[in-house]
């Protein structure tokens, strides 16, 4: 029998991302929705056939979902968990899984108070090129040195709440550069060390405090050392992290992974351009195994106390002017 799967929150992510990787899944259905939009709710009601509600706590008690997909802005997560955490229903969030340290303690708490699983969606775990990349790193003798970078333009980079401080928790940081900052703590660990430089200022007088640019140097107790740069300003579309070793280098793209030479020719490549959708699909699939036992929750709250604790450890950094060691914010 398959799981009963809600998505509250019908922004990009969901209607991109979530609705249909939920409805290419084996093992969930989609048996309502919700957004506080009454027009976007009316548009995808008519298409999806499903019960639709412009409060959560409304479809969580009329419909009883198993799960709720939830991609609400980054200030209404807190009061949805909440919700879901109260009547037993389990919880796919849409990144980030906090906007500050302290809440993502408090979510946490929530969580196993109300005894439900609550898992991050971060679908490039989900992906092929990007589960080969330990594999391939071992294969470059001793990394050193990380380049990263995630880019795009949009012509209103303070646009919405995304642009408010109070609401998003941060920028580009915590938003788009969750998924990065996701990735290096998922390849290397925490750093010792993070130094951020960001601004707010690529739209002059845009009315808006949250920074659309940043750059990050990091790290680690080892040898290993790099900085990333992200964007919501600067084109072109760019995603990209490359590991530099003793003996070649890891270069990973949007839809390509490559290990390199030390010349840069490539030894070996795997690319996946029909990644995205079958990767939504599969990290819904994984969730209802995890709610099954089958799987264990390696996206839980425990492991993003620690992405909580970089990101707040970027804006400590460049209010403190000096490197940050991100456990402090632990």
């Amino acid at each position: 029998m398959k799981r009963r799967a809600a998505v509250i929150g019908l922004g990009h992510q969901a209607t991109e991302d979530h609705l249909p990787g939920l409805l290419g899944s084996g093992r969930a259905e989609l048996v309502a929705v919700c957004d506080s939009d009454p027009n976007a709710l009316r548009a995808r009601q008519d298409t999806l056939q499903v019960p639709g509600f412009t409060r959560a706590a409304d479809l969580l008690d009329s419909v009883e979902p198993d799960f709720a997909i939830v991609a609400v802005p980054h200030h209404a997560g807190r009061t949805v968990i909440r919700e879901c955490a109260a009547r037993g229903v389990h919880v796919l969030k849409e990144k980030p899984f906090a906007t500050s340290p302290s809440e993502a303690r408090e979510l946490a708490g929530i969580c196993e108070a109300g005894r439900v699983e609550l898992m991050v969606t971060l679908q490039r775990r989900f992906n092929p090129l990007y589960t080969s990349v330990p594999q391939l790193l071992d294969q470059i003798g001793t990394p050193f040195l990380i380049d990263g970078q995630y880019t795009f333009h949009t012509d209103d980079p303070g646009g919405g709440w995304r642009g408010n401080v109070s609401q998003a928790g941060g920028g580009c940081i915590i938003d788009m550069g969750y998924h990065l900052v996701d990735l290096l703590l998922w390849y290397f660990g925490m750093p010792a060390r993070v130094l951020a430089e960001l601004s707010a200022s690529a739209v002059p007088g845009g009315g808006y405090d949250a920074e659309d640019t940043a750059v990050i140097q990091l790290g680690y107790e080892s040898d290993l050392y790099g900085s990333v740069l992200l964007s919501r300003w600067m084109a072109p579309k760019t995603e990209r992290l490359h590991v530099v070793g003793t003996r070649g280098s890891v270069l990973l793209t949007r839809g390509q992974v490559q290990r390199l030479a030390l010349d840069g020719s490539v030894v070996e490549e795997l690319s996946r351009p029909q990644a995205p959708a079958s990767a939504a699909t599969a990290q819904i699939d994984h969730f209802c195994r995890v709610l099954d036992g089958e799987r264990p929750n390696t996206s839980g709250p425990d492991q993003h106390l620690a992405h909580a604790a970089f990101i707040a450890s970027c804006y400590a950094s460049k209010k403190a002017g000096r490197y940050i060691d991100p456990k402090e914010m632990l």
